[in-house]
């Protein structure tokens, strides 16, 4: 019976665990501290994210929380998903050769000294949804006004991208019927899948 890590794209392909192995080897000589995050293993200082390795199907990598603030002299890194992720950066490997241990090491300590210095690269703020079918509603409704108050920003930028992604009225009419009672009652948009 396959476990459920097996269902994690990093987990798909098992051929990789002596070069895995063998990062830990060099991984542990940094003092950074290993643990299991989102069925991965990631390694922290004082409880932040500094690095993370794992196996895919062609490859296998150490990737860097913060990778975007290294140096990378050698233009060793990758941003895996342009556009989308900007902070992480992976250091991919086709074979054990390929892995210098040295300048492993030298990476690890400079994402290590990132960390300590507390660089970061913060995550854009969203811009906030203004939906005009729906401030209609709450200027009608002070009741559901006061409840749609009460969520936190993130929930409330939820239900309006939920309304505003629709691209005609009378879904954005029927989606507004729909969220009513999960705000009078409560509930976030995405509360079951939490």
């Amino acid at each position: 019976m396959e476990s459920s890590k097996a269902t994690h794209t990093w987990d798909k392909n098992n051929s990789w665990s002596e070069e895995l192995e063998f990062l830990k080897s060099i991984i542990i000589k940094t003092g950074l501290v290993e643990t299991t995050k989102w069925g991965g293993i990631v390694y922290v200082l004082n409880g932040k994210n500094v690095i993370g390795i794992g196996g895919f199907k062609n490859y296998f990598t150490i990737w860097f929380f913060n990778g975007a603030l290294l140096e990378d002299k050698k233009q060793l890194l990758v941003n895996a998903q342009e556009g989308v992720t900007k902070a992480l950066r992976q250091w991919r490997f086709t074979s054990k050769e390929e892995v210098n241990e040295a300048d492993v090491l030298n990476y690890i300590k400079e994402a290590i000294e990132n960390e300590k210095q507390g660089k970061t690269i913060k995550p854009e703020k969203k811009t906030p949804i203004l939906s005009e079918f729906f401030q209609k509603e709450l200027n009608a409704n002070p009741e559901l006004a006061v409840a749609f108050q009460k969520f936190s920003a993130y929930k409330q930028y939820e239900f309006l991208e939920y309304i505003e992604s629709a691209k005609q009225e009378e879904t954005k009419r029927s989606r507004i019927e729909k969220i009513i009672p999960m705000i009078l009652n409560s509930i976030g948009l995405n509360d079951k899948y939490r």
